[in-house]
């Protein structure tokens, strides 16, 4: 028998606190069910043999979607049968995970004693995790702060507050005190920070600004997949607001502002209204969604495909209320050169 974590708090719950998480799952436990093992219910299996964890939220974590069997997940009334490998993942890291410091350049739009806020690059995974142990924001953070007493980055109280996708550039807060994170964390809980992202999406969208709301949660035949529920059926509330900012008839340039954070939110609202990010190859924005199929057209995409080699997202602006002066702060990122170029591209071709 294996187990990693006594995170068992954790256990189906969401810090709320993630607009656009890690897309990997990490396993928490590990259980081998033993040769004579008589069939048992996954969730009276799993309470006695995980400390504190009660069956009550073991058949929430099943329901998330965060309790597997045999490398897929199952729902509280799965059976254990003899020698079945019983795991339980969830969308973030262990705690205990070790986290080696890296020389890896960070962008540092501002610090003191208190946060640091940077402008991570597109391709720069934040946590270590499955298939990236190293070379993530995380390492880069710890060996910026390896002089400082005070910073521990195996510290839950300390670090991130908030994650953005790989593939997503933009602004990010790193909390380097307790009192920090907790502050900055109810900022992001009670929806008081100021977030805006800039997209862009297939199609024309047709009004110049509107409200995007439904609740958010994996989805049922894939769990890399996030997705919309109807309301009240299950999923996290989710709200996004968009402001379109250009046009160029096949594809639009807009402005999101997030009023919640949940997993990959702003990718999974805009495609729910028919408008997917740009070459966002998990949720289908890596086909023509929009336009002809004119050799021509179809060369014109590939081009603006490499020219831009992920989803079109870009978080520009972050502000919240400073969690040691009490002062509101604002800091913005300039678009990065590969959705610079890519915007051109387009506003050439229309032209």
């Amino acid at each position: 028998m294996e187990t990693y974590s006594d995170d068992t708090e954790d256990l189906a719950e969401n810090t709320g606190l993630v607009e656009d998480s890690e897309d990997e799952f990490y396993e928490h436990f590990r259980f081998v069910a033993d040769k004579g093992q008589n069939l048992l219910r996954i969730d009276k299996f799993l309470v006695t043999r995980i400390e504190h964890a009660s069956r009550n939220r073991i058949q929430s974590a099943a329901e998330a979607g965060f309790i597997w069997a045999n490398g897929k997940p199952v729902k509280s009334n799965y059976k254990v049968k003899p020698s079945d490998i019983i795991t339980v993942v969830m969308d973030r890291p262990r705690r205990e995970m070790e986290v080696i410091p890296e020389n890896i350049p960070l962008n540092i739009v501002y610090e003191d004693a208190t946060v640091m806020v940077v402008d991570k690059p597109p391709g720069l995974v934040v946590h270590p995790g499955h298939g990236n142990y190293t070379g993530t924001l995380v390492n880069a953070i710890a060996w910026h702060m390896k002089d400082d007493p005070h910073y521990d980055s195996k510290d839950p109280r300390l670090g991130l507050v908030h994650r953005i996708d790989k593939d997503t550039s933009g602004l990010l807060v790193i909390a380097k005190s307790p009192d920090a994170k907790t502050n900055l964390g109810i900022q992001f809980l009670n929806k008081t920070t100021q977030r805006k992202y800039i997209a862009l999406v297939w199609g024309n969208v047709k009004e110049d600004e509107g409200r995007i709301e439904g609740n958010i949660g994996r989805n049922p035949k894939d769990k890399l997949l996030m997705t919309v529920f109807p309301a009240g059926e299950q999923g996290k509330p989710a709200v996004t607001h968009y402001r379109v900012l250009e046009r160029f008839g096949y594809v639009s340039l807009i402005e999101c502002r997030l009023e919640t954070g949940r997993t990959h939110q702003i990718r999974v609202h805009l495609k729910h209204i028919g408008h997917t990010l740009f070459n966002d190859e998990r949720y289908g924005g890596n086909e023509i969604l929009k336009g002809n199929h004119f050799a021509k057209y179809k060369q014109f995409i590939q081009n603006c495909f490499e020219t831009c080699p992920r989803q079109a997202l870009h978080a520009q602006t972050l502000g919240f209320k400073h969690p040691q002066t009490g002062e509101v702060v604002f800091f913005e990122s300039p678009l990065p050169e590969d959705i610079k170029l890519l915007i051109d591209k387009w506003r050439k071709y229309e032209a």
